[in-house]
Protein backbone atom coordinates (compact mmCIF):
# COMPACT_ATOMS: atom_id res chain seq x y z
CA UNK A 1 0.00 0.00 0.00
CA UNK A 2 2.88 2.27 0.91
CA UNK A 3 4.94 1.78 -2.66
CA UNK A 4 1.12 2.61 -4.26
CA UNK A 5 0.91 5.71 -2.38
CA UNK A 6 4.60 6.87 -2.93
CA UNK A 7 4.10 5.62 -6.92
CA UNK A 8 0.91 8.09 -6.79
CA UNK A 9 2.67 10.91 -5.57
CA UNK A 10 5.67 10.86 -7.83
CA UNK A 11 3.14 10.56 -10.83
CA UNK A 12 1.48 13.59 -9.39
CA UNK A 13 4.34 15.64 -8.72
CA UNK A 14 5.78 14.66 -12.81
CA UNK A 15 2.41 15.44 -13.95
CA UNK A 16 2.10 18.77 -11.90
CA UNK A 17 5.99 19.50 -13.20
CA UNK A 18 5.00 18.77 -16.97
CA UNK A 19 1.77 21.14 -16.63
CA UNK A 20 4.05 23.75 -15.53
CA UNK A 21 5.85 23.51 -18.42
CA UNK A 22 2.85 23.27 -20.57
CA UNK A 23 1.66 26.70 -19.72
CA UNK A 24 0.33 29.15 -21.81
CA UNK A 25 3.37 31.32 -21.54
CA UNK A 26 5.70 31.96 -24.27
CA UNK A 27 8.78 32.41 -23.19
CA UNK A 28 10.21 35.76 -22.56
CA UNK A 29 13.70 37.28 -23.03
CA UNK A 30 15.11 40.57 -20.93
CA UNK A 31 17.36 42.74 -23.17
CA UNK A 32 18.75 45.97 -20.78
CA UNK A 33 19.58 49.21 -21.68
CA UNK A 34 22.80 50.89 -22.03
CA UNK A 35 24.42 50.69 -18.60
CA UNK A 36 22.12 48.04 -17.53
CA UNK A 37 23.91 44.91 -16.50
CA UNK A 38 26.91 44.07 -14.68
CA UNK A 39 30.44 44.52 -16.54
CA UNK A 40 33.50 42.72 -15.39
CA UNK A 41 37.32 43.30 -16.27
CA UNK A 42 40.65 42.01 -15.54
CA UNK A 43 44.21 43.53 -16.43
CA UNK A 44 47.45 42.16 -18.55
CA UNK A 45 50.65 43.13 -18.95
CA UNK A 46 50.16 45.27 -21.66
CA UNK A 47 47.83 47.70 -19.40
CA UNK A 48 49.48 50.72 -18.64
CA UNK A 49 47.87 52.97 -15.47
CA UNK A 50 48.03 56.08 -15.40
CA UNK A 51 49.08 57.14 -11.71
CA UNK A 52 49.91 54.70 -8.88
CA UNK A 53 46.61 54.30 -7.33
CA UNK A 54 44.91 52.98 -11.32
CA UNK A 55 48.15 50.52 -10.83
CA UNK A 56 46.90 49.20 -7.47
CA UNK A 57 43.12 48.99 -7.32
CA UNK A 58 41.36 46.78 -6.97
CA UNK A 59 43.63 44.94 -4.45
CA UNK A 60 41.04 41.96 -3.99
CA UNK A 61 40.14 40.36 -7.39
CA UNK A 62 38.00 37.29 -8.40
CA UNK A 63 39.46 34.12 -9.41
CA UNK A 64 41.80 34.79 -12.86
CA UNK A 65 42.21 38.42 -11.59
CA UNK A 66 38.19 39.78 -12.70
CA UNK A 67 36.96 42.40 -10.62
CA UNK A 68 33.77 45.03 -11.44
CA UNK A 69 34.68 47.63 -13.75
CA UNK A 70 30.80 48.48 -14.17
CA UNK A 71 28.99 49.27 -11.40
CA UNK A 72 31.68 50.19 -9.13
CA UNK A 73 30.90 52.67 -6.32
CA UNK A 74 34.40 53.59 -5.91
CA UNK A 75 33.82 55.21 -9.31
CA UNK A 76 32.32 58.26 -7.11
CA UNK A 77 35.28 59.06 -5.96
CA UNK A 78 38.11 60.72 -8.21
CA UNK A 79 41.11 59.12 -7.76
CA UNK A 80 39.14 56.24 -8.84
CA UNK A 81 36.85 57.70 -11.58
CA UNK A 82 39.73 58.10 -13.67
CA UNK A 83 40.84 54.49 -12.96
CA UNK A 84 37.61 53.34 -14.34
CA UNK A 85 37.48 55.58 -17.20
CA UNK A 86 40.35 54.56 -18.83
CA UNK A 87 40.30 51.21 -18.27
CA UNK A 88 36.22 51.40 -19.93
CA UNK A 89 37.78 53.54 -22.94
CA UNK A 90 36.90 52.38 -26.35
CA UNK A 91 39.34 52.71 -29.22
CA UNK A 92 38.52 52.82 -32.86
CA UNK A 93 41.10 51.63 -35.25
CA UNK A 94 40.44 53.25 -38.75
CA UNK A 95 42.27 50.73 -40.63
CA UNK A 96 40.67 47.52 -38.95
CA UNK A 97 37.51 50.30 -39.64
CA UNK A 98 36.38 48.77 -35.97
CA UNK A 99 36.35 49.21 -31.80
CA UNK A 100 38.57 47.88 -29.26
CA UNK A 101 39.07 47.82 -25.71
CA UNK A 102 42.23 49.88 -24.33
CA UNK A 103 45.27 48.13 -24.25
CA UNK A 104 45.70 45.43 -21.25
CA UNK A 105 41.91 45.37 -20.66
CA UNK A 106 39.84 42.36 -21.04
CA UNK A 107 36.14 42.45 -20.41
CA UNK A 108 33.22 39.95 -19.93
CA UNK A 109 29.53 39.38 -19.20
CA UNK A 110 28.56 37.34 -16.73
CA UNK A 111 25.37 35.17 -16.67
CA UNK A 112 24.31 35.03 -20.41
CA UNK A 113 20.60 33.50 -20.79
CA UNK A 114 19.72 34.18 -17.30
CA UNK A 115 17.92 37.46 -15.53
CA UNK A 116 20.84 37.30 -12.76
CA UNK A 117 22.79 39.94 -13.94
CA UNK A 118 20.15 42.14 -14.35
CA UNK A 119 18.68 42.94 -11.10
CA UNK A 120 21.09 44.87 -9.64
CA UNK A 121 24.04 46.85 -10.91
CA UNK A 122 25.71 45.71 -7.64
CA UNK A 123 24.42 42.82 -5.70
CA UNK A 124 25.85 44.33 -2.76
CA UNK A 125 23.86 47.20 -3.23
CA UNK A 126 20.83 46.39 -3.86
CA UNK A 127 19.02 49.51 -1.78
CA UNK A 128 20.54 51.59 -4.83
CA UNK A 129 21.58 49.62 -7.74
CA UNK A 130 18.53 48.19 -8.36
CA UNK A 131 17.64 48.10 -12.12
CA UNK A 132 15.17 45.19 -13.12
CA UNK A 133 14.56 43.62 -10.23
CA UNK A 134 10.53 44.94 -9.36
CA UNK A 135 10.19 43.54 -13.45
CA UNK A 136 11.63 39.84 -12.66
CA UNK A 137 10.19 39.94 -9.55
CA UNK A 138 6.29 40.97 -11.45
CA UNK A 139 6.90 38.44 -14.15
CA UNK A 140 7.49 35.53 -11.53
CA UNK A 141 4.13 36.26 -9.93
CA UNK A 142 2.99 35.78 -13.02
CA UNK A 143 4.51 32.23 -13.30
CA UNK A 144 7.47 32.68 -15.14
CA UNK A 145 10.98 31.17 -14.05
CA UNK A 146 14.24 32.37 -14.46
CA UNK A 147 16.18 30.29 -16.83
CA UNK A 148 13.12 28.05 -18.01
CA UNK A 149 10.75 30.29 -18.99
CA UNK A 150 12.46 33.82 -18.40
CA UNK A 151 15.94 34.59 -19.66
CA UNK A 152 18.05 37.66 -19.95
CA UNK A 153 20.38 38.58 -22.63
CA UNK A 154 23.20 41.33 -21.00
CA UNK A 155 25.52 42.81 -23.30
CA UNK A 156 28.77 44.58 -23.40
CA UNK A 157 27.34 48.20 -23.58
CA UNK A 158 29.93 50.20 -24.95
CA UNK A 159 29.80 48.47 -28.04
CA UNK A 160 27.10 49.54 -30.58
CA UNK A 161 26.17 47.71 -34.12
CA UNK A 162 27.73 49.44 -37.83
CA UNK A 163 26.30 50.11 -40.74
CA UNK A 164 26.09 47.02 -43.24
CA UNK A 165 29.46 46.47 -44.96
CA UNK A 166 31.73 47.74 -41.67
CA UNK A 167 32.50 45.08 -38.99
CA UNK A 168 31.65 45.34 -35.81
CA UNK A 169 32.74 42.12 -33.86
CA UNK A 170 31.00 42.76 -30.40
CA UNK A 171 28.29 43.82 -31.46
CA UNK A 172 27.52 41.17 -34.07
CA UNK A 173 28.68 38.48 -31.57
CA UNK A 174 26.06 39.62 -29.10
CA UNK A 175 23.22 39.62 -31.96
CA UNK A 176 24.59 36.08 -32.66
CA UNK A 177 24.64 35.01 -29.26
CA UNK A 178 20.77 36.36 -29.03
CA UNK A 179 19.44 34.92 -31.88
CA UNK A 180 20.61 31.84 -29.94
CA UNK A 181 19.18 32.33 -26.88
CA UNK A 182 15.68 33.09 -28.45
CA UNK A 183 16.22 29.55 -30.57
CA UNK A 184 17.10 27.74 -27.59
CA UNK A 185 14.33 29.37 -25.45
CA UNK A 186 11.74 28.00 -27.87
CA UNK A 187 13.10 24.75 -27.83
CA UNK A 188 13.28 24.68 -24.41
CA UNK A 189 9.36 25.61 -24.05
CA UNK A 190 7.53 23.39 -26.76
CA UNK A 191 8.48 25.41 -29.44
CA UNK A 192 6.84 28.41 -28.83
CA UNK A 193 7.35 31.72 -30.33
CA UNK A 194 9.68 34.14 -28.13
CA UNK A 195 8.03 37.35 -26.77
CA UNK A 196 10.94 40.08 -26.63
CA UNK A 197 11.20 43.18 -23.99
CA UNK A 198 14.04 45.45 -24.32
CA UNK A 199 14.59 48.97 -22.47
CA UNK A 200 16.24 51.68 -23.98
CA UNK A 201 19.10 51.17 -26.11
CA UNK A 202 18.30 47.35 -25.94
CA UNK A 203 15.26 47.88 -28.28
CA UNK A 204 17.93 49.34 -30.92
CA UNK A 205 19.32 46.00 -31.71
CA UNK A 206 16.72 44.03 -31.17
CA UNK A 207 15.16 46.26 -34.01
CA UNK A 208 18.63 45.28 -35.93
CA UNK A 209 18.70 41.72 -35.14
CA UNK A 210 15.35 41.31 -36.45
CA UNK A 211 15.78 42.88 -39.53
CA UNK A 212 19.43 41.13 -39.82
CA UNK A 213 17.56 37.41 -40.18
CA UNK A 214 14.60 36.76 -42.44
CA UNK A 215 11.32 36.90 -42.08
CA UNK A 216 10.68 33.13 -41.92
CA UNK A 217 12.99 33.01 -39.03
CA UNK A 218 10.83 36.02 -37.26
CA UNK A 219 7.83 34.43 -37.90
CA UNK A 220 9.03 31.19 -36.68
CA UNK A 221 10.79 32.41 -33.19
CA UNK A 222 9.17 36.06 -32.61
CA UNK A 223 5.74 36.16 -30.97
CA UNK A 224 5.75 39.68 -29.78
CA UNK A 225 8.56 42.41 -29.34
CA UNK A 226 8.05 44.99 -26.82
CA UNK A 227 10.02 48.00 -26.55
CA UNK A 228 10.45 50.33 -23.38
CA UNK A 229 11.44 53.47 -23.20
CA UNK A 230 13.44 52.60 -26.69
CA UNK A 231 15.71 55.84 -28.22
CA UNK A 232 14.51 55.06 -31.78
CA UNK A 233 15.76 58.65 -32.82
CA UNK A 234 18.35 59.24 -30.05
CA UNK A 235 18.67 61.76 -27.72
CA UNK A 236 19.21 65.59 -27.17
CA UNK A 237 21.10 64.61 -23.87
CA UNK A 238 23.58 62.42 -25.29
CA UNK A 239 25.08 66.26 -27.27
CA UNK A 240 25.44 67.26 -23.85
CA UNK A 241 27.16 63.66 -23.01
CA UNK A 242 29.70 64.54 -25.89
CA UNK A 243 30.52 68.12 -25.01
CA UNK A 244 31.09 67.87 -21.54
CA UNK A 245 30.29 64.85 -19.74
CA UNK A 246 27.66 63.33 -18.13
CA UNK A 247 27.68 61.88 -14.38
CA UNK A 248 23.65 60.75 -15.04
CA UNK A 249 23.07 62.55 -12.26
CA UNK A 250 25.32 60.79 -9.90
CA UNK A 251 26.90 63.47 -7.04
CA UNK A 252 30.34 63.84 -6.64
CA UNK A 253 31.61 62.74 -9.75
CA UNK A 254 33.45 65.11 -12.30
CA UNK A 255 31.65 65.31 -15.75
CA UNK A 256 35.38 66.15 -17.64
CA UNK A 257 36.68 63.02 -16.06
CA UNK A 258 34.10 60.58 -17.75
CA UNK A 259 33.72 62.74 -21.24
CA UNK A 260 36.83 60.75 -23.28
CA UNK A 261 35.06 57.43 -22.02
CA UNK A 262 31.80 58.49 -22.68
CA UNK A 263 32.83 59.93 -26.47
CA UNK A 264 34.66 56.47 -27.09
CA UNK A 265 31.81 54.35 -26.82
CA UNK A 266 30.30 53.30 -30.05
CA UNK A 267 26.92 52.84 -28.70
CA UNK A 268 26.76 56.69 -27.74
CA UNK A 269 27.49 57.24 -31.20
CA UNK A 270 24.15 55.48 -32.07
CA UNK A 271 22.30 57.39 -29.60
CA UNK A 272 22.97 61.20 -31.10
CA UNK A 273 19.79 62.45 -32.72
CA UNK A 274 18.72 62.06 -35.92
CA UNK A 275 18.43 63.86 -38.73
CA UNK A 276 15.21 61.89 -39.93
CA UNK A 277 13.35 62.63 -36.38
CA UNK A 278 14.99 65.85 -35.45
CA UNK A 279 14.97 67.45 -39.03
CA UNK A 280 16.64 70.97 -39.26
CA UNK A 281 15.66 72.34 -35.76
CA UNK A 282 18.45 73.79 -33.49
CA UNK A 283 19.53 71.55 -30.58
CA UNK A 284 22.71 73.25 -29.44
CA UNK A 285 23.16 77.17 -29.71
CA UNK A 286 26.71 79.00 -29.26
CA UNK A 287 27.89 82.24 -29.42
CA UNK A 288 29.42 81.40 -32.87
CA UNK A 289 27.60 78.31 -34.43
CA UNK A 290 23.97 76.40 -33.95
CA UNK A 291 24.24 72.99 -34.66
CA UNK A 292 20.41 70.70 -35.69
CA UNK A 293 20.90 66.96 -36.15
CA UNK A 294 22.15 67.43 -40.03
CA UNK A 295 25.36 69.29 -38.56
CA UNK A 296 26.41 66.49 -36.30
CA UNK A 297 29.83 66.27 -37.95
CA UNK A 298 30.25 69.65 -37.60
CA UNK A 299 29.25 69.60 -33.47
CA UNK A 300 31.81 66.64 -33.23
CA UNK A 301 34.45 68.33 -34.96
CA UNK A 302 33.98 71.80 -32.42
CA UNK A 303 33.91 69.78 -29.06
CA UNK A 304 37.38 68.94 -30.08
CA UNK A 305 36.14 65.21 -30.85
CA UNK A 306 37.63 64.99 -34.60
CA UNK A 307 38.30 61.25 -34.30
CA UNK A 308 34.73 60.98 -33.96
CA UNK A 309 33.67 62.03 -36.96
CA UNK A 310 34.60 59.04 -39.65
CA UNK A 311 32.76 56.42 -37.85
CA UNK A 312 30.14 58.36 -37.06
CA UNK A 313 29.70 59.62 -40.72
CA UNK A 314 30.66 56.18 -42.31
CA UNK A 315 29.45 53.45 -40.01
CA UNK A 316 26.54 55.34 -37.40
CA UNK A 317 24.44 57.36 -40.01
CA UNK A 318 23.96 55.31 -42.74
CA UNK A 319 22.58 52.58 -40.15
CA UNK A 320 20.41 55.16 -38.82
CA UNK A 321 18.85 56.19 -41.84
CA UNK A 322 15.98 53.78 -41.92
CA UNK A 323 14.03 52.06 -39.01
CA UNK A 324 12.94 49.19 -41.23
CA UNK A 325 9.09 47.41 -39.87
CA UNK A 326 10.55 43.85 -39.16
CA UNK A 327 6.22 42.74 -40.06
CA UNK A 328 6.39 41.36 -36.29
CA UNK A 329 3.80 42.76 -33.71
CA UNK A 330 5.71 45.70 -31.54
CA UNK A 331 4.75 47.12 -28.76
CA UNK A 332 6.01 50.19 -27.48
CA UNK A 333 5.56 51.35 -23.76
CA UNK A 334 6.60 55.14 -23.19
CA UNK A 335 6.76 57.86 -20.68
CA UNK A 336 6.23 61.13 -20.53
CA UNK A 337 5.32 64.57 -18.89
CA UNK A 338 8.73 64.63 -17.68
CA UNK A 339 11.42 67.57 -18.28
CA UNK A 340 13.49 66.63 -20.99
CA UNK A 341 17.04 68.58 -22.82
CA UNK A 342 15.62 69.92 -25.60
CA UNK A 343 17.49 72.81 -26.42
CA UNK A 344 21.60 73.09 -25.02
CA UNK A 345 22.98 76.72 -24.96
CA UNK A 346 26.83 77.31 -24.47
CA UNK A 347 28.45 80.55 -23.21
CA UNK A 348 31.22 81.70 -24.28
CA UNK A 349 33.18 80.14 -22.43
CA UNK A 350 32.13 76.95 -24.90
CA UNK A 351 31.87 72.98 -24.44
CA UNK A 352 33.84 72.73 -21.14
CA UNK A 353 31.04 74.31 -18.94
CA UNK A 354 27.29 73.23 -18.22
CA UNK A 355 24.75 74.91 -20.91
CA UNK A 356 21.57 76.48 -20.24
CA UNK A 357 18.79 73.72 -21.13
CA UNK A 358 15.78 74.89 -22.41
CA UNK A 359 13.43 71.41 -21.72
CA UNK A 360 10.42 69.62 -23.91
CA UNK A 361 8.42 66.75 -23.34
CA UNK A 362 9.66 63.49 -22.83
CA UNK A 363 11.05 60.74 -20.11
CA UNK A 364 13.66 62.70 -18.52
CA UNK A 365 16.46 61.22 -20.60
CA UNK A 366 14.57 60.64 -24.61
CA UNK A 367 12.57 63.15 -26.41
CA UNK A 368 8.80 62.70 -27.38
CA UNK A 369 10.01 62.78 -30.88
CA UNK A 370 12.31 59.90 -30.81
CA UNK A 371 10.46 58.13 -28.32
CA UNK A 372 7.61 58.19 -31.19
CA UNK A 373 9.67 57.97 -33.91
CA UNK A 374 8.00 53.91 -35.00
CA UNK A 375 4.82 55.87 -35.76
CA UNK A 376 6.10 58.20 -38.59
CA UNK A 377 9.00 55.69 -39.99
CA UNK A 378 5.76 52.76 -40.19
CA UNK A 379 3.32 54.86 -41.27
CA UNK A 380 1.94 53.73 -44.09
CA UNK A 381 2.75 49.82 -43.31
CA UNK A 382 0.45 47.60 -43.21
CA UNK A 383 1.69 44.78 -42.59
CA UNK A 384 3.12 46.22 -39.61
CA UNK A 385 1.20 45.97 -36.03
CA UNK A 386 2.59 49.00 -34.05
CA UNK A 387 0.74 49.71 -30.50
CA UNK A 388 1.99 52.56 -28.64
CA UNK A 389 1.27 53.05 -24.93
CA UNK A 390 2.35 56.34 -22.83
CA UNK A 391 2.17 56.33 -19.22
CA UNK A 392 2.32 59.96 -17.78
CA UNK A 393 4.62 61.15 -15.13
CA UNK A 394 6.92 57.81 -15.61
CA UNK A 395 10.45 58.61 -16.79
CA UNK A 396 12.99 56.66 -18.58
CA UNK A 397 14.04 54.89 -15.30
CA UNK A 398 11.13 54.20 -13.33
CA UNK A 399 9.42 52.74 -16.16
CA UNK A 400 10.85 49.88 -14.67
CA UNK A 401 10.11 50.41 -11.42
CA UNK A 402 6.81 51.98 -11.11
CA UNK A 403 3.57 49.98 -10.02
CA UNK A 404 1.49 51.58 -12.93
CA UNK A 405 4.45 50.92 -15.72
CA UNK A 406 4.70 47.35 -14.06
CA UNK A 407 0.95 46.93 -14.20
CA UNK A 408 1.20 47.89 -17.89
CA UNK A 409 4.12 45.91 -18.66
CA UNK A 410 2.62 42.48 -17.20
CA UNK A 411 -0.96 43.09 -18.58
CA UNK A 412 0.60 43.26 -22.01
CA UNK A 413 2.92 40.54 -21.50
CA UNK A 414 -0.65 38.46 -19.82
CA UNK A 415 -2.36 40.04 -23.03
CA UNK A 416 -0.22 38.22 -25.79
CA UNK A 417 0.09 34.91 -23.34
CA UNK A 418 -3.65 34.46 -23.80
CA UNK A 419 -4.05 34.92 -27.60
CA UNK A 420 -4.47 31.53 -29.63
CA UNK A 421 -1.00 30.67 -31.03
CA UNK A 422 -0.77 30.59 -34.99
CA UNK A 423 1.62 27.91 -36.44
Amino acid sequence: MKSLVLHLAIMALMLSTCQARDSNLHPLILVPGSGGNQLEARLTCGYKPSNLICNLYPILKQKGGWFRVWFDPFVLLAPFTQCFAERMMLYYDQDLDDYHNAPGVETRVHHFGSTQSLLYLDPCLKQVTGYMAPLVESLERIGYVDSETLFGAPYDFRYGLAAEGHPSKVGSKFLQDLRNLIENASKRNGGKPVIILSHSLGGLFVLQLLNRNPLSWRKRYIKHFIALSAPWGGTVEEMLTFAAGNTLRVPLVDPLLVRGEQRSSESNLWLLPNPKVYGERHLVITPNATYSAYEMAEFLDDIGFSEGVHPYKTRILPLTEELIAPNIPVTCIIGNGVKTPETLSYSKDGFSGQPEVVYGDGDGTVNMASLLALETFWAGEASQSLKVTIIRDVSHASILKSDIALDEIVGEISGINSLVMRW
